[in-house]
């Protein structure tokens, strides 16, 4: 799981065993502070990232006692709701849109090891629109543009979205939440992916797309 909500330099791993969420939002009803996700830690898939980062040269930090974020545990109590799949959380070292990227390369041959690489934000996040009514047209103007972009595998217009992709400031004031998706593209790059859509539409009144991307 690569979440919008945990940058630490270097890439590090959360914790291999069951530690407590982090409930990284405040000003919600007390219920989702009571949230519970006792996923299984992966240990054996954190070896497996370590031995991957080294071979690529690529820095490791630890972080044992870091929880799921919501950026990580909101999707999975959806998906697995049993929380019986193992999950490991790995941190983005820092905002570079190709380091994100290369990362997502080196982590790519676990897809073929039985592993899913989860990126988890928003290809939309303003949050100076949330809750207004109506989509506004910097954000279609911004979605078609992804959806565009990513059913070609342009990578390199993926990368260079803040150049290229039309209301990106808008879109993305800051670009966290857009970061994981580039991990998840590196992953996915061995070859051609088939890209879909699994969900799409818009939340928050409308500001925020809810385009799910999946790489096969």
């Amino acid at each position: 799981m690569i979440s919008a909500h945990w940058e630490e330099r270097p890439a590090a791993l959360g914790a291999t065993r069951i530690v407590p969420l982090v409930y990284d939002f405040y000003g919600f009803p007390e219920r989702y502070y009571r949230t519970t996700y006792p996923a299984p830690g992966a240990p054996g898939l954190a070896a497996r990232v370590r031995e991957l980062l080294r071979e690529s040269g690529i820095a490791t930090g630890e972080n044992p006692e870091r929880g799921l974020d919501h950026g990580a545990y909101v999707p999975l109590v959806a998906m697995f709701p049993d929380a019986d799949v193992p999950v490991l959380q790995v941190s983005m070292p820092g905002l570079d849109a190709r380091e994100l990227f290369a990362l997502g390369r080196v982590l790519s041959p676990l897809r073929g090891e039985g592993v899913l690489i989860f990126g988890s934000g928003f290809l939309t996040h303003n949050m100076q629109y949330a809750f207004r009514p109506g989509t506004p047209d910097w954000a279609r103007e911004f979605d078609s543009w992804a959806e565009d972009a990513l059913l070609r595998f342009d990578v390199d217009a993926l990368v260079d979205f803040q150049s290229r992709a039309p209301a990106a400031r808008m879109a993305l004031p800051t670009w966290e939440h857009y970061a994981p998706l580039l991990v998840a593209a590196g992953a996915a790059c061995d070859g051609r992916p088939q890209v879909s859509f699994p969900i799409a539409g818009w939340w928050m009144d409308g500001a925020f797309t809810k385009r799910s991307v999946q790489f096969d």
